[in-house]
């Protein structure tokens, strides 16, 4: 703890308990699918702080550490879903063994999951099961977690479900977390508007009115000590660049014990594993680069560059009309659809609009589970159909390809070929594939790469000159 103990900022930073140590305040944001990893958590861990390697659909390396492509020879669904968790169980073990050799005894070493990541529970068990007593802590959001708790006890290690508001907690609390309080190791509130991936905005609230964290916040700790959770530190996530701007929060009752967690800022370090093309590109960032889109084959809300990648997606979007099977009201205008061109009614206005987009390159119309027709270049079309046909299960329920991870094996809905597959994608760049052309999450500070003095000259910092940096408030 003695980073910078003479300057005053760092000693307004107390330590804080998380997962059975006391350690600096400063979380590694496990984001996913190799934008963390054992390297980038050990290094944060060997800092004093907590480290999060990603445990979903990590990258596996070879004796020489390159990426082992994952080549499913599966010829089903099934069969490629057993692969992609097989793989996912031996890479975590392996992304926490480098954690731990790395760390060195210090700081704490966490692996971050999506519950609705495909056959989440299996690989966690697997993980935990194989890497024994070198993970301290599972960071775990993407839905509600209901067992985690029960995981957490099976494996006697500290949970830390995230969470965006009072009341998706207090039903975590009141179903599980209640029974399994000794290992509740924090609370992670993840600003649903600011933070980069997925986010967990509500039907309540609007995507394009960001609420201030803080009363919600507050709210979140007025409940904690309404059960008893006065001591267990809450994490705030997403939105958080110089701790300076949170000096309010520190020592302060209304917000208890808290940490803050990093997402975005250690992208920008040498022992990140992203590619370096990816690391340029958010040193180019200006602000409102990062858009807020509900793509996402999870149906969640998510946050991205908005990119080639983004702005393809938003074409598709804007280019579908509803249809009837049979004339209608307005839908009047027969449009031949399918190999045996049979009628679908559209309005006369959208029949114009129609025929603008087929002049346009746009000729080939894919069938929505809305009852919508969305026009697209034939070889995006080709594109769509082999990714939903390849598709490896990477997630629990994917409206993209209409997989689900259990039962019968299908959400029993139609595929929607608005969305994509977002493992190819994401697969893709980590493994430096055009940044344009790729979906690159990032939180929405990411700008501030731009203008923070910190990065000027294009500097990139180790894990330990960031965490110096952090605990000076800048």
């Amino acid at each position: 703890m003695s980073v910078l103990a003479n300057d005053g900022f760092a000693r307004k930073l107390k330590p804080v308990m998380v997962s059975g140590r006391e350690v600096l305040p400063i979380i590694e944001g496990g984001k996913g699918v190799g934008a963390s990893n054992g390297k980038s958590a050990g290094a944060f861990a060997a800092a004093g702080a907590v480290g999060t390697f990603s445990g979903v659909n990590q990258l596996e390396f070879d004796a020489e550490g390159k990426v082992i492509p994952l080549v499913y020879q599966g010829k089903t669904r099934r069969d490629r879903h057993e692969e992609l968790v097989e793989n996912g169980i031996r890479a975590a073990i392996s992304h926490a063994k480098m954690a731990h050799d790395l760390a060195g005894g210090k700081g704490r070493i966490h692996v971050n999951v999506l519950w609705e990541m495909g056959g989440c529970e299996r690989v966690l068990e697997g993980l935990l099961a194989g890497a024994k007593g070198l993970v301290h802590g599972v960071t775990c959001g993407a839905g509600m977690p209901y067992r985690l708790s029960d995981i957490a006890e099976k494996y006697n290690v500290y949970y830390h479900p995230i969470i965006s508001s009072m009341r998706a907690f207090r039903a975590l609390w009141k179903r599980a977390y209640s029974k399994s309080q000794h290992l509740l190791g924090s609370v992670v509130y993840e600003d649903p508007w600011l933070a980069g991936g997925h986010n967990g905005l509500s039907n309540s609230e609007d995507p394009k009115r960001p609420e201030d964290p803080y009363p919600r916040v507050a709210e979140l700790r007025r409940f904690m000590n309404e059960v008893g959770l006065n001591d267990t530190p809450i994490i705030m996530a997403g939105g958080v660049w110089h701790l300076k701007d949170w000096e309010h929060w520190l020592d302060n009752p209304e917000i208890g014990p808290i940490a803050f967690q990093f997402g975005t800022r250690p992208l920008l370090t040498k022992e990140s594993p992203i590619p370096e093309a990816w690391k340029h590109r958010l040193m180019t960032l200006d602000e409102g680069d990062v858009f807020l889109n509900r793509f996402s084959p999870t149906g969640f809300y998510s946050s991205a560059v908005n990119n080639d990648f983004i702005r393809e997606l938003r074409g598709r979007e804007e280019r579908q009309v509803p249809f009837a099977t049979e004339p209608t009201g307005y839908m009047t205008e027969p449009f031949p659809f399918g190999p045996r061109k049979r009628p679908h009614y559209i309005t006369p206005e959208d029949m114009e609009r129609a025929t603008r987009w087929i002049a346009e390159g746009y000729s080939e119309p894919m069938k929505t589970p809305d009852e919508t027709l969305m026009f697209v270049a034939p070889a995006k079309a080709n594109e769509i159909l082999v990714d939903q046909i390849e598709c490896m299960g990477c997630l629990s329920h994917c409206r993209f390809s209409n997989w689900k991870d259990h039962d019968d094996y299908t959400t029993g809905k139609k595929a929607d070929p608005r969305s994509f597959c977002i493992q190819k994608t994401l697969q893709d760049i980590v493994r430096g594939g055009d940044s344009e052309q790729n979906l690159m999450f990032s939180g929405h500070n990411a700008y501030k790469f731009k203008q923070d003095p910190f990065y000027s000259n294009g500097f990139v910092p180790t894990v330990r000159e960031l965490v110096d940096r952090i605990v000076t408030g800048y």
